[in-house]
């Protein structure tokens, strides 16, 4: 039987250029992705700090000395100078040493970007990366909990060009800093990803491998591309170039869940950042995302969110009057 999602070919979203559609930058730009607070720990001596599980991307950078990242289910990990690695949506600590019983790590931050504990052997940068409302599950479901990249890695070479740059700023401290700095640490996020992806040692599943994959890849860029097209499997297996059994089989094993089933979940994705944003009639949305009745989107809407798309228009348009 063939498998098929509703969808119109002609419709599109909107693109800013002809280019093929990079799915990690598609993903970060609908989502709304943005580091939101950038903070820094200088300290010496024993010392060790406790986070909690919310619902964001974190990076951590050091820009001396060393320090341990504790996740839970997860051996302790000493990062050195150089260092980086993103955080989903665990929680996690940071000590001078694994055995040393962490605090609240939040209270160092109550009312300043910057702690100071003791002298600055270790010093340390983190930038909280968070997305519009509702948004974040598609991404941190996806992501693994803890990518690291340390600076030995080959794929770390922009990376530390951007931890240099970084480290510059704010030593300069002159007109522009901060705005400078914010757009470093965006980037700095996207590389440190690029790094963790493109490392010899990278796991070989996960949707970061499918990307990088060149078959699979080759499909995911055709979805962002056209995400309204009426996708059948073996259309995007004939792109990538592979029987649909075996295209299925590798999509699922490697991205977590089967070709179709990504494509509904990104275009209920966007659906619910363009009603969030207040981007045009539910109607309009559902056509512009491939779906040509609005009873099928609406059924598909409330089957992933728990909540009709009517409701969400409502519950945005009342917050913004």
């Amino acid at each position: 039987m063939t498998e098929i999602l509703y969808g119109t070919p002609s419709m599109k979203l909107s693109r800013s250029s002809k280019t093929a559609i990079d799915p990690l930058s598609d993903v970060l730009d609908v989502l709304g992705a943005r580091v939101t607070r950038r903070t820094r720990i200088e300290a010496s001596g024993r010392w060790a700090f406790a986070f909690p599980a919310i619902e964001r991307l974190k990076f951590v950078a050091l820009l001396r000395g060393s320090q341990w990242m504790m996740l839970p289910g997860c051996a302790p990990h000493l990062m050195n100078e150089g260092d980086v690695c993103v955080l989903g949506r665990s929680a996690y600590a940071i000590a001078s040493d694994p055995a040393e019983n962490p605090i609240d790590g939040q209270e160092l931050y109550r009312d300043s970007d910057v702690a100071r504990i003791g002298g600055d052997d270790t010093i340390g940068i983190g930038g909280t990366v968070t997305f519009g409302a509702g948004s974040a599950d598609f991404l941190l479901d996806m992501l693994p909990p803890f990518m690291i990249v340390p600076r030995s890695s080959p794929s770390a070479e922009a990376v530390a060009t951007i931890l240099g740059l970084i480290n510059g700023e704010s030593d300069r401290g002159k007109m522009g800093s901060e705005i400078v700095g914010a757009r470093l640490a965006d980037v700095l996020l996207v590389e440190a990803i690029r790094a963790y992806a493109g490392r010899p040692d990278a796991p070989d599943i996960g949707w970061l491998a499918a990307l990088s994959d060149a078959r699979i890849g080759r499909a995911l860029r055709a979805i962002h591309d056209d995400v309204a097209r009426p996708w059948t499997v073996a259309e995007l297996a004939a792109l990538a170039g592979m029987s649909r059994a075996a295209f299925s089989a590798e999509f699922t094993r490697r991205v977590g869940q089967p070709p179709l089933s990504y494509v509904r979940a990104w275009r209920l994705t966007l659906a619910r950042a363009a009603l969030t944003r207040g981007d045009g009639t539910v109607a309009s949305i559902a056509d512009r995302i491939g779906y040509t009745s609005q009873s099928a989107f609406g059924h598909a809407f409330r089957r992933a969110f728990d909540s009709s798309p009517q409701a969400l228009r409502r519950l945005i348009d009342n917050d913004l009057q």
